[in-house]
C-alpha cells in the first residue's frame, strides 16, 4: 500500500474513482478539494475484470477512465471563515476492502500532513456511527456540535474523554439506524475510546 496527497486545495486534482465501487465518487472529480489516496492492487483479472467493468454502465462511460489502483480516497477543503482548520469532505473506501482500517489511516495521514503544512486542526463531519468510530481511531474526538444538516463534528487534535466519547455514541440514537449500526452501539456504549492508530509517517 501507498499513500499519496495528491493536491491542496483550492486546486486540487481530479480523480475519476469507480461509482459502483466508491461511496460519494462524483465528488472526487472536483477540482476545488485537496486529495489524498491509499493506492494498492484492486484490479480484477482476465475475462472477468472485462465483464465487471462492462456492467451496469451507462452507456458511453469508458471503464478504462476509471483509477484502477485506488483502495481508499479523502476530499479536504480550507475553512471558508478559519484559515487555520482543513475539513476532511467525503472519506471513501473501495467495497471489497473496507473494515481493514484504510479509512482511519487515511484520515490520520492527511491529518498530519495538514499539521505540517500549519493548519492547527482538522475537522471532519459524520453521520454514521462506523464514520464517527474511524474518525476516534485516526485521533479525532467529538466537539459537541452539528452541522447543518446533523452531522457530529469532531476535531483533531482532540481529546480522548470517554464521557465524549459515549455523548457522540448518544447522538446517534434518535435516528433511523441499520440492523448493524444498532448492534454496534450497542458493544460500545460503557466502553473506552478506540485506541488510536498510527498513521504512516
Amino acid at each position: 500500500m501507498k499513500f499519496e496527497l495528491l493536491g491542496w486545495p483550492p486546486s486540487g486534482p481530479t480523480l475519476r474513482l469507480d461509482f459502483r465501487t466508491f461511496s460519494y465518487a462524483g465528488k472526487f472529480v472536483m477540482t476545488t478539494t485537496g486529495k489524498a489516496v491509499i493506492r494498492g492492487d484492486t484490479e480484477i483479472e482476465g475475462a472477468a475484470k472485462a465483464e465487471a467493468d462492462a456492467e451496469d454502465l451507462p452507456d458511453g462511460v469508458d471503464p478504462s477512465a476509471f483509477e484502477d489502483d485506488v483502495l481508499a480516497a479523502v476530499a479536504f477543503n480550507e475553512d471558508r471563515t478559519d484559515p487555520g482548520t482543513l475539513w476532511l469532505r467525503y472519506v471513501t473506501v473501495h467495497a471489497d476492502h473496507r473494515g481493514r482500517g484504510l479509512g482511519p489511516r487515511l484520515l490520520g495521514f492527511v491529518a498530519r500532513r495538514a499539521e505540517i503544512r500549519g493548519y492547527e486542526r482538522c475537522r471532519i463531519a459524520v453521520n454514521n456511527p462506523f464514520a464517527y468510530e474511524a474518525a476516534y481511531r485516526a485521533g479525532f474526538a467529538y466537539t459537541g456540535r452539528r452541522t447543518g444538516i446533523a452531522e457530529l463534528v469532531l476535531e483533531r487534535p482532540g481529546s480522548a474523554d470517554p464521557g465524549t466519547y459515549e455523548n457522540g455514541l448518544r447522538q446517534f440514537l434518535d435516528r433511523e439506524l441499520s440492523v448493524a449500526e444498532r448492534e454496534f452501539l450497542d458493544r460500545k456504549f460503557d466502553s473506552e475510546p478506540p485506541e488510536t492508530i498510527d498513521p504512516p509517517p
